[in-house]
């Protein structure tokens, strides 16, 4: 009897010691997940793009997200005032995109916009792929996407040889965009972005450069859990446009800076923004700008992402 009672006393003493060490197991898998979660950095920008300029987020992987942007009409200047209601009543560019997220790393978008220029009623294919991203050791300081997309114009060619929009043959139409996006987290509230951005356009007017140059930045300051303040900036590295576009054309261009306030309301990202940029697109605002700040004018932006959740084990990306 007392070997069985002996026998009893070790099982209860091994089962206990084998639940303590379970749980403590457990407990550290639960740290090493915690930490391993902690150790890459969220939230340096809460949307795809900033104004004009991409951000190194990408769509997470069978997400899909749906964006409308909007420009209108200048809100002073010859063109705007109380006869456009600031610019209401004249849209400038609206853009409807759809991207989604093949890999948590890699997205695909298409998309439709009225356009500015020579590439009006324009349709685009991008790809973006997220090449690395920041730790919170700083063993990866920074974030690093690769974003490009291709652009068709479906506008009537003006049938003129001396215009950029005499769309002789198809190729004429196309315009393709690559941009390197390399970002920092800096802080909580505090996040920047520099974007080294190379544009071809296969038609081009007299003079202006095919292989266009251009870098931009962009900085996110969040004010609370909802609310940030945004900003972005290109320049274009062209001869063309520092003189003024060559006066024989009478052109004058101006690099696109845009300003704004981001609203995250949960499955959405509101952006109200000021911006300079009549057009949406970067094969589109980079070269083509010609609004001034100085003289007013400038127009009121909305950017608006939703964000669907297509597969079975999809997370929202806000």
């Amino acid at each position: 009897m007392k070997s069985i009672k002996y026998l009893f006393i070790l099982l209860a003493i091994t089962i206990t010691s084998v639940n303590l060490a379970a749980q403590d197991l457990s407990s550290i898998a639960s740290k090493n997940e915690q930490k391993q979660k902690k150790q890459v950095v969220i939230s340096s920008f809460k949307n795809f793009k900033i104004i004009n300029a991409q951000t190194p987020m990408t769509v997470p992987k069978h997400n899909l997200e749906f964006n409308i942007a909007h420009r209108f009409g200048d809100i002073a200047g010859t063109s705007g005032g109380t006869n456009t209601l600031f610019g209401f009543y004249s849209i400038s560019d609206i853009l409807f995109s759809f991207d989604y997220g093949l890999t948590d790393n890699i997205d695909i978008g298409l998309g439709a916009y009225k356009g500015i220029g020579p590439f009006e009623d324009s349709y685009y294919g991008s790809i973006k792929y997220k090449l690395l991203q920041q730790t919170t050791d700083n063993k990866i300081p920074i974030f690093v996407s690769l974003y490009g997309d291709a652009n068709i114009s479906t506008a009537p060619s003006v049938n003129d040889p001396t215009s950029d929009a005499d769309f002789v043959n198809t190729a004429d139409r196309l315009s393709y965009l690559a941009q390197i996006i390399i970002a920092r987290k800096i802080s909580q509230k505090i996040s920047i972005e520099v974007l080294p951005t190379y544009l071809h356009r296969n038609l081009v007017l007299n003079g202006d450069e095919n292989d266009l140059f251009s870098l931009g930045a962009g900085a996110r300051f969040r004010l609370s859990k909802r609310f940030s303040i945004i900003a972005d900036y290109f320049h274009p590295f062209s001869s063309f446009r520092s003189n003024n576009g060559g006066l024989p054309f009478g052109i004058t261009f101006y690099d696109p800076i845009g300003i704004g306030i981001e609203i995250e309301t949960g499955g959405h990202v509101f952006t109200i923004n000021l911006t300079n940029s009549t057009g949406i697109v970067e094969n589109e605002f980079i070269p083509y700008t010609t609004s001034n700040w100085q003289k007013g004018q400038i127009r009121l932006g909305f950017n608006i992402g939703r964000d669907f959740l297509i597969g079975k084990n999809a997370q929202s990306s806000y």
